[in-house]
């Protein structure tokens, strides 16, 4: 894409994000200080939608962050959102912390810009942003039930699809399918700001 096709706003998120990621490979305290400033509220308001609790979404967005803290060599703000980034390491901390609640095994998925890149940045971004403010809830109440439960299963239970595929009695490629569906709606929705699609769908 030519850069004089590229929105302004965006073209200056993308900078901010290769500034604040420079400074946090150079080990800058202050660009920690303003990537907090940036994500904080999001951060725990995702990992609280997941755990339910304070103390434990607290300790998953500190995890989170002392992962990037320790890791920040490997960030590439050219390949991706940082916000989606260090929302989708906070999405999986929370979730490794509600499997050892249950007496899981956690999975320790590895997070980096090139798997946030595959899933799609921006859409990766939205819909963990709009699960913190409780958005995608909203949604997930009008999809069809068959596509909402496996969503919710692995958004907020942080099951596997072999996971879900058993819980569920059901094939794995129907789970995945359901689930490839019912995030496509969603997809459309959030963008939209309107649960209209869903009712139609």
């Amino acid at each position: 894409m030519s850069p004089d096709l590229i929105d302004p706003s965006e073209r200056n998120t993308h900078r901010e994000d290769g500034d604040l990621a420079d400074g946090l490979r150079r080990r800058d305290p202050l660009a920690m200080e303003i990537l907090y400033e940036r994500l904080g509220r999001q951060a725990f308001g995702l990992a609280y939608r997941i755990l339910g609790d304070g103390p434990s979404a607290e300790d998953a967005v500190q995890e989170a962050l002392l992962t990037v803290w320790r890791q920040a060599d490997r960030i590439d703000a050219a390949r991706g959102r940082l916000n989606s980034f260090v929302l989708t390491l906070v999405h999986h901390k929370a979730i490794d912390a509600l499997r050892v609640k249950r007496g899981q095994q956690a999975r320790q998925i590895s997070v980096d810009f090139a798997e946030v890149e595959k899933v799609g940045a921006d859409f990766s971004e939205r819909v963990l942003q709009s699960i913190a403010s409780g958005e995608v809830r909203a949604a997930l109440t009008r999809l069809p039930e068959e596509q909402r439960r496996p969503i919710e299963m692995a958004y907020y239970e942080g099951l596997t699809h072999l996971e879900i595929a058993a819980a569920l009695d059901l094939p794995l490629g129907t789970v995945k399918s359901r689930l490839r569906l019912g995030l496509e709606k969603l997809r459309v929705a959030l963008r939209a700001g309107s649960g209209d699609e869903l009712r139609r769908s």
